[in-house]
């Protein structure tokens, strides 16, 4: 069984009973992830694993501390010792960081998971962040918008979003850019 398979039964474990409107974002970020193998290569089932993986964290009996990328991250690290890459991509998707400083976790995030390469950290942006939460593709802006009209302009997750907008655009211009090369005809 390859990595996103597994990913994909532990996900819905988790997912599609307690939170069905997670999951079906989760199954749209999954397959906005495998779109991405032709600029991924080998490292798209990876990617596609860590879609599966990324709102783990939300799963009712795995909150911890409240922030799902750190307690998703810690949960696949400490009960399923996952690959190293996976765990620092759940850790780090879509600018985490920044829900880290406004949730005063971002020493616990940053010295327990390293950065994973950018450029599986933008691509598994870009799945997450042009996804709505019904699993639908949206554009960037409507998926940002859609954040934050849901949590409101004073909640945390708003704040870091805004913090986090100039970081979530350039991941997924890159990873646009990057698929346009590979539809461009060769002169």
């Amino acid at each position: 069984m390859g990595q996103a398979e597994w990913a994909h039964d532990l996900a819905k474990g988790l997912l599609e009973t307690t939170l069905p409107r997670r999951w079906a974002h989760t199954q749209g970020v999954a397959a906005r992830a495998r779109s991405l193998a032709p600029i991924l290569g080998d490292e798209a089932d990876t990617l596609t694993a860590a879609a599966y993986l990324h709102d783990i964290g939300y799963a009712p009996g795995l909150v911890d501390t409240g922030f799902h990328p750190l307690d998703g991250a810690r949960y696949l690290r400490d009960v399923h010792q996952a690959d190293d890459t996976l765990c620092r991509l759940v850790a780090h998707h879509s600018c985490a960081v920044n829900e880290a400083r406004e949730r005063s976790l971002f020493e616990a995030l940053t010295a327990e998971f390293d950065e994973e390469r950018p450029e599986l950290v933008e691509a598994l942006t870009y799945c997450d962040m042009t996804t709505g939460p019904d699993g639908t593709h949206l554009d960037v802006t409507e998926r940002l918008a859609e954040i934050h009209s849901r949590y409101g302009p004073d909640h945390l997750v708003s704040r870091s979003i805004a913090t986090s907008t100039p970081c979530i655009l350039a991941a997924v211009k890159a990873v646009e850019s990057a698929l346009a090369t590979i539809t461009r005809p060769v002169p």
